[in-house]
């Protein structure tokens, strides 16, 4: 059964599930049994042996310690345990007062988190969870919904970072276009060049960033998104608090009026600059060199998650302990409930990581990604049509197996050496497919480790994050698709370029036109 058909079902079954039941954990559960059964050819003893193997995956891997999976685990709980801490001295509401004063609209709250998604760009991990602490008590003071806020988060991680060579996105790809281009000695230019001349050609990636400065700007939603803001405009409900949150602290935990801007900012700017710092340091020593390039090439992301969150809590530690003697209500009892708090909060998120990487092993196990990529090899398509074939299944398989660097692994070689071959000056357009349609299907899809921290970030319920995200992300995709349709037919990446900005301006302004006469309507009555 491996890289079979049936290697599919076991995505299939996750995400079905989690669209049928809504149901997380047991969505994901239902994907890891499907695929130990799988795995094990429906032997009893070896699908038990693969479930344990499944769900120990994210701890022990290899024979050593997971270190990348237990940093990024650690890095969350210790989050969660910051966001007690300064909503415990007062931080979170001083730093929201503070910003209320000074960003005066939903418009500038929502443009205010959309260029920090930007402006935090060395990593789509760090970017979902420290876009969301920072954003969030802005965004709630104007009423605008945890889901609007993940979707900002969201559509600003990883469509930023695949086109951003200062990042550990930017550093894995320009190393995967060297190894391509070294198959070759026809190509003319370098991996970084090569690189930069790729960003114009990511159609869902311009197509995605428009559709979140529109959003932004405008008071337009639609789809689930619309159901989601109304209720927080109109009643004050950011989230349906009959549903699990990530991140959200407990009703019992004591939240004081006392507080200070520095309370909330200090331990974020000092998680940010540890945790570049430990980024540079870890990069130089692993690489060996001092090149920018190199350093974000070889960087140890995880563990400089983590270095940077135990800085960030200790000091959001200390500045509430220095409450003690002018805050009265501050105590040495509550130290202990913070760290127990934010744990708490964050375990919902923790568990869904635990499943999804389960799932995303056994579906490794099962060749599900090769299977679907050995369609395209054994397909008789004309070459031209390869950048949209190729959009088309990188979304299907990072959709499938909740991961973008997954998809890139295993579809740049394909489509790198087919279009070496045949068509060299698709070349480009056709690795930029591959990235267009893997961040697609990594955006959106519910099993994705992305995807979950962007819940996490949000403080939304993760369901609620895909359901509002996922039309908006089709609508993106489906002008991407066009695009690289037009650029098959044309041979011209800029006929293509220009296509995706006309159907996109012209998308804006029907969007635009509709609520003008709607509110041409609701006036006259």
């Amino acid at each position: 059964m491996i890289g079979t058909w049936v290697s599919i079902l076991p995505p299939i079954v996750a995400i079905v599930m989690v669209l049928v039941t809504k149901r997380v954990l047991l969505s994901l559960g239902s994907g890891i049994v499907t695929a130990a059964l799988l795995v094990a050819s429906f032997s009893p003893v070896d699908t038990l042996q693969n479930l344990w193997t499944g769900m120990i995956v994210s701890f022990w891997s290899e024979g050593e310690l997971n270190t990348y999976n237990i940093f990024i685990m650690v890095f969350i709980l210790l989050l969660g345990v910051i966001t007690a801490f300064v909503s415990l001295s007062g931080g979170s509401r001083a730093f929201a007062d503070w910003a209320v004063k000074r960003i005066k609209t939903r418009r500038g709250a929502k443009l205010l988190t959309v260029l920090l998604g930007i402006l935090i760009f060395v990593d789509d991990y760090f970017n979902s969870l420290a876009v969301g602490q920072i954003a969030r008590p802005i965004t709630d003071q104007h009423r605008i919904s945890r889901a609007k806020l993940a979707y900002f988060i969201d559509s600003t991680s990883a469509p930023i970072c695949v086109i951003s060579p200062i990042s550990s996105w930017g550093a894995f790809l320009i190393g995967q276009l060297a190894l391509i281009f070294g198959t070759s000695a026809a190509i003319s230019y370098s991996p970084l060049s090569a690189f930069l001349m790729m960003a114009p050609m990511n159609f869902y990636v311009i197509a995605t960033l428009a559709m979140v400065f529109f959003f932004a700007w405008t008071n337009i939603d639609y789809f689930e998104m619309k159901r989601h803001e109304t209720r927080a405009q109109e009643t004050g409900e950011l989230f349906d608090p009959n549903k699990e949150i990530p991140g959200q602290l407990k009703e019992d935990f004591p939240i004081h009026s006392y507080g200070r801007v520095i309370d909330l900012i200090a331990p974020i700017i000092t998680l940010v600059i540890v945790t570049l710092g430990m980024m540079i340091w870890t990069g130089y020593r692993i690489g060996g060199s001092a090149s920018i390039w190199t350093i974000f090439e070889n960087t140890d992301v995880p563990m400089s998650l983590m270095v940077g969150g135990l800085a960030g809590t200790v000091l959001a530690a200390v500045l509430y302990i220095s409450q003690m003697g002018k805050n009265e209500t501050a105590s040495y009892n509550l130290v202990g409930k913070a760290f127990i708090s934010g744990v708490s909060a964050m375990m919902p998120a923790i568990l869904i990581l635990i499943f999804a990487w389960g799932l995303t092993h056994l579906i490794g196990v099962l060749e599900t990604g090769p299977f679907l990529s050995s369609v395209v090899e054994q397909s008789n398509v004309p070459v031209n049509f390869l950048p949209v074939i190729m959009f088309v299944l990188a979304g299907l398989m990072a959709f499938s197996t909740g991961t973008s660097w997954g998809s890139f692994g295993i579809l740049l070689p394909i489509a790198g050496t087919i279009m070496i071959n045949a068509e060299p000056e698709l070349l480009l357009p056709a690795l930029s497919a591959v990235l267009a349609g893997a961040v697609f299907g990594d955006h959106c899809s519910p099993i994705s480790d992305t995807t979950i921290l962007s819940s996490t970030g949000a403080g939304s319920n993760h369901i609620d994050h895909v359901s509002t995200q996922l039309p908006y992300a089709l609508i993106s995709a489906g002008i991407a698709t066009i695009g690289y349709i037009i650029l098959g037919l044309t041979g011209s990446v800029w006929i293509g370029l220009a296509a995706v900005i006309v159907i996109i301006a012209g998308l804006f302004a029907v969007w635009t036109s509709k609520r003008n006469k709607a509110e041409v309507r609701a006036t006259s009555y």
